[in-house]
């Protein structure tokens, strides 16, 4: 049977004053929540796809035993993951961001431990179009007519199912652009100078269509669009964290691993 769920999304409301995040210092935020009780499908039922939605689920496992080992990752699992995008997107090019990003449910009391690794608890975009599209033009090689581009975010599970805090993800065919609230994301490396780019936060509206994968596992990955060259394909992927109501008291709390690349199509 499928697991729907009923839970609380962290959306955001509207306000005179632009709003901001920190990657790490969420005590300096200023993110106007308006959180909305929503119903969760199970992805697992519903065939979602890349095409449409913007998110799929497939089957992938790494030769990496532990991918917590960030070097490990950096050296190892990134290749792993650019053969899996070139796959899962038939692109002619893919430029990965070799390092990986950790995070914890905050039940794990690791997220001071790390860099960026809390779960993001407000709905968000990875990048607003115009940093986006300034991104993928960077990495783009160079020589080479591109076609198209396409960033992806390829998010798996450390830890044993169920998750306390999985993730939702907002099919893009439900919501329209006008839905997204400009805000600015700040990264606040330990003993670096602080950067940023835009972003977007997220509006609550009733049409928005909510997902999540129950019981996700380590062989499996959750790829999803952040950011798309082409307007007649989902352009980005509202996202966020929430508290599983199915979780049983004393289930593992979620580790969770995210890598990012970005699909070039030669022309």
């Amino acid at each position: 049977m499928p697991q729907d769920v009923r839970a609380r999304i962290g959306y955001s409301q509207r306000t005179e004053k632009r709003p901001y995040f920190y990657a790490n210092a969420h005590e300096k935020d200023f993110v106007p929540l308006a959180p909305h009780e929503v119903l969760i499908r199970d992805a697992r039922a519903a065939s979602c796809s890349l095409e449409k939605e913007g998110f799929t689920l497939v089957e992938h496992r790494s030769e990496v035993a532990d991918l917590t080992d960030l070097e490990q990752v950096a050296t190892v699992h990134a290749g792993e993951i650019a053969e899996l995008l070139t796959q899962v997107s038939g692109c002619d090019h893919v430029d990965i961001f070799s390092r990986g990003i950790l995070r914890f449910s905050e039940r794990a009391g690791q997220n001071d431990a790390h860099d960026n690794s809390h779960p993001a608890r407000f709905v968000h975009v990875d990048m607003s179009i115009a940093a986006a599209g300034a991104a993928r033009d960077r990495g783009a090689p160079a020589g080479r007519t591109i076609a198209r581009s396409v960033q992806y975010n390829v998010w798996r599970v450390l830890s044993p199912p169920p998750q306390d805090v999985p993730l939702a993800l907002c099919a893009f065919d439900s919501l329209a652009l006008d839905d997204l609230i400009v805000c600015d994301a700040i990264f606040d490396p330990p003993g670096a100078p602080e950067w940023s780019f835009e972003n977007y936060l997220l509006e609550a509206k009733p049409g928005h269509r909510w997902f999540y994968y129950p019981d996700m596992h380590p062989g499996e990955a959750l790829v999803f669009v952040t950011s798309e060259s082409d307007p007649a394909r989902p352009l980005l992927m509202p996202h966020g964290a929430f508290d599983n109501p199915l979780a049983p008291p004393g289930c593992p709390p979620r580790v969770s691993l995210e890598m990012r690349g970005t699909a070039y199509w030669f022309g």
